[in-house]
């Protein structure tokens, strides 16, 4: 994963970024894609720890705001704070919804809607494909741990 430390702005061309990620990782996160719903382990993982940015490492979401929305994409209520992920209107699939998009590389994560829990009243439901996952007390990447 890349250094989620050095917290200067990351900018790459699509051929470096696709060298970095795989295919599906590349359309969800540089072209806006959407993986199919229920599809990704982060949907139902359970486990204590940080969601962070597949492609800068940096966190995103801790497990505590995980919640399980029933929409089929990992969903929480909080990010790990706000300046971690910048909002954008998007005005694709004949509405208006809100993008989100991690704050140091821009990579499109999913979109926020104003139907989620207390104490936000948000939803931000990202792709899992957006993410990578560390286990708390673990020191490397656990993107396959979802017990």
């Amino acid at each position: 994963m890349p250094d989620s430390k050095n917290d200067a702005h990351v900018e790459k061309t699509d051929a470096e970024w696709k060298s970095e990620l795989t295919p599906e990782q590349f359309r969800i996160t540089r072209k806006a894609g959407t993986e199919a719903p229920f599809t990704h382990q982060y949907n139902e993982n359970k486990r204590n720890g940080t969601y962070a940015c597949v492609c800068c490492g940096q966190s995103l979401f801790p497990s505590r705001t995980k919640y399980n929305s029933g929409t089929g994409w990992p969903s929480f209520y909080a990010p790990e704070n706000k300046e971690s992920v910048t909002e954008h209107e998007d005005n694709s699939l004949f509405s208006t919804r809100t993008e989100i998009c991690c704050s140091k590389c821009a990579a499109h994560l999913g979109h926020v809607f104003p139907d989620g829990p207390d104490p936000t009243g948000l939803r931000y439901c990202i792709n899992g494909e957006a993410l990578s996952f560390e286990a708390e007390g673990q020191d490397g990447n656990d993107d396959n741990d979802t017990a």
